[in-house]
């Protein structure tokens, strides 16, 4: 019987040292550097966060919950959004975020890391919505912005501050793709033109300058001899002859220097030669033909 009743009080006591070391443990808390901790006592919350470090609570009485304070990067899911231009489009976009105020973020908002998340998808898709596609894709920034300060705006009240919010990447259909290509194409080949219409102005103007530099026959001489030279180089067997257009103008020219008559008068030879009409006499000459019944009237 004693046997028993010493049995029984050593499991009582060990009973009795789990229980208070559960207590001790329950009572003492560790908060790390990056946390802290909101402290209830019987459901009110007991002044400001605590930590970082070591304090104790009262079992039984009070309860803790931790709060982390980093910030956190959430991938927010992508969302098909309609443009204001009435294109489809995929989007999707990453929030940085943290808690600034741990108090606010456990009284105001049950889970305060889905909430953020729920609200920056709807606000993407809200604010897309009203951007048409090319401010879409080339106005990242000021979008990003606007996203931020809606989002923050909305998030003040539970405690968390929004930092960045980044568009990561627009999916658009592949029709849109292939239009836009041709549209960039478009464009590519305009500036080409513009630019070679460009050039061949300036090219023009540089031509009319070196033409009023070359218009004296000295200048034009030392232009030729350095054209000569050039063709000359690396034992090049071509000769150039320059003939001034003077020396040939004679022959073009009739026997009495009138281009005109000189032309008539090859025509009319031209003719006789082939016999297709008869030859005409010229104004100043007189033919036996027209002499002789000037004679048989005498």
């Amino acid at each position: 019987m004693q046997a028993v009743g010493v049995s029984f009080a050593f499991i009582a006591l060990v009973v009795a040292i789990i229980v208070v070391a559960s207590v001790l443990y329950s009572a003492i808390k560790v908060v790390k550097e990056y946390e802290r901790g909101v402290i209830f006592r019987l459901g009110r919350v007991q002044g400001g966060p605590k930590g970082p470090g070591l304090f104790l609570l009262w079992p039984l009485v009070d309860m803790m919950v931790k709060i982390d304070l980093r910030t956190v990067t959430m991938d927010v899911p992508p969302q098909d959004v309609i443009t204001r231009d009435n294109v489809p489009a995929r989007v999707n976009a990453v929030v940085y975020f943290r808690v600034t105020d741990p108090n606010r973020s456990v009284i105001e908002v049950e889970n305060h890391v889905l909430a953020t998340s729920q609200i920056s998808q709807t606000t993407l898709r809200s604010v897309l919505g009203q951007k048409d596609l090319d401010q879409l894709l080339t106005n990242r920034e000021e979008i990003n912005e606007e996203l931020q300060s809606i989002i923050d705006e909305q998030t003040d009240p539970w405690g968390v501050k929004v930092s960045v919010v980044e568009v990561k990447d627009v999916e658009i259909p592949s029709q849109m793709q292939r239009a836009m290509a041709r549209q960039a194409e478009s464009e590519r080949e305009r500036r080409a033109k513009i630019i070679a219409a460009e050039g061949e102005y300036q090219a023009s103007e540089r031509l009319r300058q070196a033409a009023d530099r070359l218009e004296s026959p000295t200048a034009l001489q030392l232009r030729l001899f350095q054209t000569m030279g050039e063709i000359a180089v690396n034992q090049n067997s071509t000769i150039i002859l320059p003939v001034p257009i003077d020396l040939i103008r004679p022959f073009m020219d009739s026997r009495d220097g009138t281009p005109e008559r000189g032309a008539r008068t090859a025509q009319r030879e031209e003719e006789e030669a082939v016999g297709e009409v008869s030859p005409q006499a010229s104004p100043d000459e007189v033919t036996p033909d027209e002499v002789r019944p000037e004679r048989e009237r005498t």
